[in-house]
């Protein structure tokens, strides 16, 4: 790995002291969505990014959630701590994607949707496995905020930009300028973090799946397959889908509950995906 993302890894401030409680409480099998949301209410800005998730077009709850515990029963103790995460982490970056041709709202707005198709696909084959994949698909492209920033300040965001646009591959055009792609600067994140050592594997091999331990291939396969649909500079375009659903054909999964899913997701007026 590159010297400059090694070093800016290193640097990162520590997770809010918050999440980490809501880390322990998650990890705890004794402990309840009672414990969960006493924790969180310590936090009002977790409180406010919770409440502002819980009531967004992507979960379609159908009314209005007006307090944490009314959240935190909808999502399940899981899937709160996968949203009050991937905002802390966001807000713990400096988020600048300008290289990859996007403003960090657009960014935060690819990730939801990535953990949303993650989530409607995958609960329709395993649901234990989509709780793990939750959480994992929605912070996987965490490293994109390191790989922008390395890219700037090497003076280098026009050309990576305009390889971005027309690349079917982003992988390829993120190791050819910063000798790492995405899935293996985000495992490193969270490695750093001490997150549990499968979910960063799991992310680590999620753009080599082939080469993944037999025990997580399945998942980092599912997660590549995601972002293979919902890439960051062409999101659910015709091209993305195709390649998708072909490796999820390939993968053994059952791609026509996969293209159900893209289908239902893309008719949603709520989600605003553009068509392409």
């Amino acid at each position: 790995m590159k010297n400059s993302i090694i070093e800016s890894i290193k640097s990162l401030p520590p997770l809010p002291k918050t999440i980490l409680d809501m880390q322990r409480v998650c990890a705890n099998p004794d402990a309840s969505i009672h414990d969960l949301v006493k924790t969180i209410d310590t936090d009002p800005m977790i409180v406010a990014n919770l409440l502002k998730a819980a009531n967004s077009p992507l979960y379609s709850f159908g009314k209005e959630i007006k307090n944490v515990s009314q959240a935190v029963s909808l999502f399940g103790m899981n899937m709160t701590r996968s949203v009050a995460l991937g905002n802390s982490v966001r807000k713990l970056l400096n988020v600048d994607m300008e290289p990859y041709g996007i403003t960090s709202e657009k960014f935060a707005e690819i990730s939801s949707w990535q953990s949303t198709l993650m989530l409607r696909w995958i609960n329709k084959v395993d649901r234990k496995m989509a709780e793990d994949l939750f959480l994992a698909s929605f912070l996987q492209e965490t490293g994109k905020i390191l790989i922008s920033s390395d890219v700037i300040q090497e003076d280098e965001s026009t050309s990576f930009q305009s390889e971005i646009e027309m690349s079917s591959n982003i992988a390829m055009v993120e190791f050819s300028f910063v000798e790492d792609t995405t899935a293996t600067v985000t495992a490193a994140i969270f490695e750093h973090w001490k997150f549990d050592p499968t979910f960063v594997e799991m992310i680590r091999f999620s753009d080599s799946y082939a080469k993944a331990p037999e025990e997580i291939k399945k998942y980092s396969t599912a997660l590549n397959i995601v972002k293979t649909i919902v890439p960051i500079n062409a999101p659910f375009g015709e091209q993305a889908i195709n390649f998708g659903l072909k490796k999820a054909h390939d993968a053994g999964f059952d791609h026509e509950i996969l293209e159900d899913v893209i289908d239902e997701m893309l008719d949603d007026p709520k989600l605003k995906i553009p068509q392409n």
